[in-house]
């Protein structure tokens, strides 16, 4: 789409044209490429929490020009976690999507079993680990 800048009258608007091009660039912004990023943060214990935790992290990754994939945001809603062998279903399905990333981002302070394993999947797999806290602060590790 070419903005002109001129109005119907065939006048010079500088700020409609100024205004029309902010939009349409965001526009181009929303359509171009999005990284894939793999959100690794807690999900058992206190389940509601962490689901809410994990929400507001993949809303910081869109944010930051990424799209977020949280395993245990998706998979919890047919899997049973409680159940062993569901629960290995889920973390297979979730190393089968983190090879589809290009970075893991891991958030908060506590490192569980889960995480720890996904860690050590992204490591042996060399991917790029990169560390938050909790309000979504990158810190170096």
């Amino acid at each position: 789409m070419s903005i002109s800048k001129l109005n119907a009258e065939r006048y010079s608007d500088p700020t409609a044209y100024e205004a029309l091009s902010a939009i349409e660039k965001e526009e181009k912004a929303l359509r171009a490429f999005r990284p894939i990023v793999y959100i690794c943060s807690p999900y058992a214990g206190e389940v509601e929490k962490n689901v809410e935790a994990a929400q507001k992290y993949s809303r910081f990754a869109v944010d930051k020009g990424y799209i977020p994939i949280a395993p245990h945001l998706l998979f919890p809603q047919f899997l049973n976690d409680r159940n062993p062998k569901e629960r290995q279903l889920g973390l297979f399905f979730g190393n089968a999507l983190m090879s589809k990333c290009s970075e893991v981002w891991v958030f908060g302070s506590r490192i569980s079993a889960g995480m720890e394993d996904e860690i050590k999947r992204a490591r042996w797999k060399n991917y790029r680990l990169r560390y938050f806290t909790e309000n979504c602060e990158e810190v170096q590790k």
